[in-house]
């Protein structure tokens, strides 16, 4: 964080500067007016501003009452001449940093030193307040303390706040509509319509109206006027997952829709204006896909303006145990058991396991410890490379759910097997099988010495 903006309506300043600055190892930028040089500077700006008072079109003052109106604390520094010390101290009543007459003296150079050194603990203080922030705010949120995971998560909120369009790119069970949901839920689009559509999962017949939507008697079926995905999302976000499975015949549409910002309703000649942040995602190489033809170039550069990569977990795994936790503490509350610490036995084995499935599988795995104990998180399949198979049918599922209902039950009754009975309304001998069935005592759920 060393950069100094130098605002100076003459050349030979600016130049004398520019070198001097560049002398001490600065990165400097140089503008000739400060109105153009107020468009190029924002809240993220780390640097310093070093300003004349006198300048034609925008002076000084006028553009540090314009700086302080986006961010009070970036530094500004002025340089003045003779005839100038009244108005700088003006300036400084405005929260001008400092200021000198000219020419330049080795103060200066100290006052930017300083004023950096402020800038920087100005910038830190606000990246800690917004991962704070992030942390404990409503809305969707990504785990990992990696390297990886804080890189791409500092990317996300580097364009939470802007209207730009953004591919995703992942393996299967990375969380690309997570990542999707935290680009919504942490916008401005916040309050409206978050619409996620599988590109794969839509016949092809039916893409289209799915997308654009239908106007009444555009075909025989349409009784009635349908609203679109893209018109649904309006003010909001549009998650287009599985891009690489959208039609030829649909790329071209939806490059079309993406440059005008404007959709057509299938059998209407009247567009509707969007304002929708489009989200693609997608698990294959698209630029392959481009290269073999079998995916647009035109489009697939158009989405490629932002691209998010997800890393995958055998890249991070040290994230491992904290996903781990903040899945089995889910299933723990979800199934009404016990929630226990990762011993090291099954970290040692999470970690030297490869994960194809990424952090889905290991969701899975971490369900399946809660439910079947720690001991039994990690069934071993019969293929030749001892990989687990974690996936839960949907029978075990439902005993699952079955036995922690009883449980729940029993527990609400303190064991009175009466009044589970009317609860679940179960026959007493059905009961008493189920309760064989899952190895649940009533014992376990007395708390005082109380009768049927």
């Amino acid at each position: 964080m060393n950069n100094i903006v130098i605002i100076d309506d003459e050349q030979i300043i600016r130049d004398s500067l520019k070198q001097l600055f560049e002398l001490e190892g600065y990165q400097v930028e140089c503008f000739a007016s400060a109105s153009v040089a107020l468009s190029r500077i924002n809240r993220r700006f780390e640097g310093v501003i070093v300003c004349d008072i006198n300048m034609p079109q925008m002076d000084g003052l006028r553009f540090l009452a314009s700086v302080k109106q986006f961010d009070s604390e970036l530094p500004v520094v002025f340089l003045t001449g003779f005839g100038d010390v009244g108005i700088a101290v003006k300036a400084m009543q405005m929260g001008a940093y400092d200021f000198f007459e000219k020419p330049v003296s080795e103060p200066l150079l100290d006052c930017l030193q300083r004023a950096l050194e402020k800038r920087r603990l100005v910038m830190e203080n606000r990246a800690l307040k917004k991962t704070l922030a992030s942390k404990s705010a409503p809305g969707v949120r990504i785990l990992g303390n990696t390297h990886l995971m804080k890189a791409m998560i500092e990317q996300l909120d580097a364009i939470v706040d802007t209207p730009v369009d953004v591919l995703i790119e992942g393996e299967t069970g990375t969380g690309k509509e997570l990542v999707a949901r935290y680009l919504h839920d942490h916008s401005p689009r916040s309050e409206a319509h978050f619409v996620a559509i599988n590109c794969g999962a839509v016949p092809l017949e039916l893409i289209e109206s799915e997308l654009f939507g239908i106007k009444r008697g555009a075909f025989t079926d349409a009784k009635e006027n349908r609203v679109g995905k893209f018109e649904y999302a309006q003010d909001g976000t549009l998650f287009l997952d599985e891009i690489e499975a959208m039609p030829p015949s649909m790329q071209v549409k939806l490059l079309r829709v993406l440059e005008e910002r404007r959709v057509t309703p299938v059998g209407s000649n009247d567009a509707v204006e969007l304002d929708v942040r489009i989200v693609a995602a997608t698990k294959v190489d698209l630029q392959g896909l481009v290269n073999s033809g079998d995916f647009r170039a035109d489009l697939y550069y158009r989405l490629n303006l932002v691209k998010i990569p997800i890393p995958a977990l055998r890249h991070r795994k040290d994230d491992i145990p904290i996903l781990f936790k903040h899945f089995s503490s889910i299933a723990a509350n979800r199934f009404h058991r016990t929630y226990e610490p990762l011993n090291t036995d099954l970290m040692h084995k999470l970690r030297e396991y490869n994960w194809p499935g990424n952090v889905r599988e290991l969701r899975n795995v971490a369900e399946r410890s809660v439910l079947l104990g720690q001991q039994n998180a990690l069934q071993q399949s019969s293929n030749a490379n001892d990989d687990f198979s974690i996936d839960l049918s949907l029978a075990e599922k439902v005993n699952f759910y079955e036995q922690s209902l009883i449980e729940e039950a029993l527990s609400r009754t303190q064991g009175s097997i009466k009044e589970t009975m009317d609860i679940l309304q179960l026959p007493r001998k059905t009961l008493y099988d189920k309760m064989t069935k899952y190895g649940l005592s009533r014992a376990r759920f007395i708390d005082t010495q109380e009768g049927e």
